[in-house]
């Protein structure tokens, strides 16, 4: 999040280990809350209609292996997942392709396939007319309706960094692909961005379905279980979105699209098109064209005084809060110290520990690994801070300032700020605070996380992250007085 003058370090570049998505004629791999996607749930303890639950996460122990086999596949465990995967997700649209899309046959995707990234070019499979040769990826190949897997790099990686769920997610995109052929929603003249769009949306439909116990190899709590597959496709997300090969969409619009599938169905997937993309994004940026400093400006006393101001502005309150930047850990008689930024009701004070809010907000150079695990930059730090400020407004509505929906009104009202910081052309007394692109993701990744910037004036918060992004989104799509009403 820079200032207008746009001086800031630079973001550190990311090489992912994948791209799911392969050119051609391979369809590798949101739609968002446009006024009717979304179910509202007045429970704050339940995810989607679902209640909260820990516990059991992957593979149901003692179900047999599927009888599906893989072409040049070898036997072993990660196959055997990919397969179970395989499995289920067929099983489940061949109940639901139906009722989804009348009038169309479901043509099940046979044709599976195997391959080793690390193998040597002469020992290298064909898949979807293309050499397997170092191919780290997972694909849908709309020529022959087949789907194919690398199971020496890309799925032990999913695996080993977000859970073997994170495998049945990926695969669940895939499949999602094949839906859109068999169901003749996309073509080859469909855009790339309106096809991973809706099969991240279809993916999170299975999902649900495996949360609901019906999946036969798999199932899922919806508390750590969730946040790890939410926060692998945070991880697969177009980090640079003005590189030519960006055609899947941020963490905030992937997140939102396996959401919209989990919370409502197929249907809502399938009305995702170019105008609703674009209606969704609206002024939130898309580029780093002009900023030097690819979205990141130090955490310092000076920018969050320049905050604050745009806080007051965007929405004011009778009694605005007061500010110490000398540090984070106060007396305070009704609330608790959340470091490295403390909202003390009794006082309307906000306190800050700057350097460790600054650590906070900074990229992590040592996260050289193939998929971080967490998205790492400064608006992980500014969005604690304007959820601190979110405590004051609630205050001053009269709403108490401890519980859940709390929490989830202060990622929603963080999440209104965080709109309106992308428009331009605020006055100068409003603070020289601007949103840059990849801000968003940065909020997306710390509420998957440790939900911080989700938490009531004593730092609880609800144990779904799936809950306090839906809660952040709903801020930066729909405004306040949704989440005013919203968590009542």
């Amino acid at each position: 999040m820079p200032a207008n003058d746009r001086s800031a370090r630079a973001k550190t570049a990311r090489a992912l280990l994948i791209a799911v998505a392969v050119v051609l004629s391979i369809a590798g791999c949101a739609r968002a809350i446009d006024g009717h996607g979304v179910s509202i749930y007045d429970d704050p303890f339940q995810v989607a209609g679902l209640p909260t639950t820990g516990g059991p996460n992957g593979p149901r122990p003692g179900v047999a292996d599927s009888e599906l086999t893989a072409t040049n596949g070898d036997g072993g465990e990660v196959d055997a997942l990919a397969l179970n995967a395989i499995a289920d997700i067929q099983a489940y649209w061949q109940s639901a392709f139906p009722a989804e899309f009348p009038g169309e046959e479901f043509d099940p995707v046979v044709k599976l396939i195997s391959w080793n990234a690390r193998a040597s070019r002469s020992q290298a499979v064909e898949f979807c007319s293309e050499s397997t040769y170092h191919l780290v990826n997972a694909a849908y190949c709309r020529t022959d309706n087949s789907i194919g897997w690398d199971r020496a790099m890309l799925l032990p990686t999913m695996s080993e960094t977000f859970g073997k769920m994170s495998v049945v997610m990926v695969l669940a995109h895939e499949y999602g692909h094949a839906i859109q052929t068999n169901a003749k929603i996309a073509t080859r003249k469909t855009p790339v961005l309106v096809k991973e769009q809706q099969a991240d949306c279809f993916a999170g439909a299975f999902i649900r379905h495996v949360a609901e116990g019906k999946s036969k190899h798999f199932t899922i709590n919806t508390s750590d279980g969730l946040n790890s597959v939410l926060a692998a496709t945070v991880a697969i997300r177009d980090s640079d979105p003005d590189h030519p090969e960006s055609v899947h969409g941020s963490a905030f619009e992937r997140v939102t699209a396996v959401q919209i599938g989990f919370t409502d169905g197929p249907r809502a997937c399938k009305v995702i098109d170019e105008a609703e993309i674009e209606q969704r994004r609206g002024n939130l940026p898309q580029s780093f064209s002009g900023d030097q400093g690819r979205g990141e400006h130090p955490i310092t006393k000076n920018t969050l005084v320049e905050l604050s101001k745009a806080l007051r502005a965007i929405l004011p309150v009778e009694q605005a809060p007061t500010y110490d930047y000398s540090g984070s850990r106060i007396d305070c008689a009704d609330g608790a110290v959340t470091e490295p930024v403390t909202y003390c009701p009794d006082k309307n004070l906000i306190a800050t520990d700057v350097p460790g809010l600054a650590e906070r907000g900074a990229v992590d150079t040592e996260d050289d690994g193939p998929l971080p695990v967490k998205v790492s930059g400064d608006y992980n730090g500014y969005v604690v801070f304007i959820s601190r400020y979110t405590l004051a407004v609630q205050r001053s509505h009269g709403q108490e300032l401890t519980g859940a929906k709390t929490g989830l009104r202060a990622a929603c009202l963080a999440g209104v700020v965080t709109g309106k910081l992308a428009e331009s052309g605020r006055p100068v007394e409003q603070g020289d605070i601007q949103l840059s692109a990849g801000d968003l993701d940065e909020a997306v990744s710390g509420l998957l996380t440790d939900g911080l910037a989700a938490s009531d004036a004593e730092g609880n918060t609800v144990p779904s992250g799936f809950s306090r992004v839906d809660a952040f989104r709903a801020g930066v799509l729909n405004g306040e007085t949704t989440c005013l009403s919203r968590y009542s």
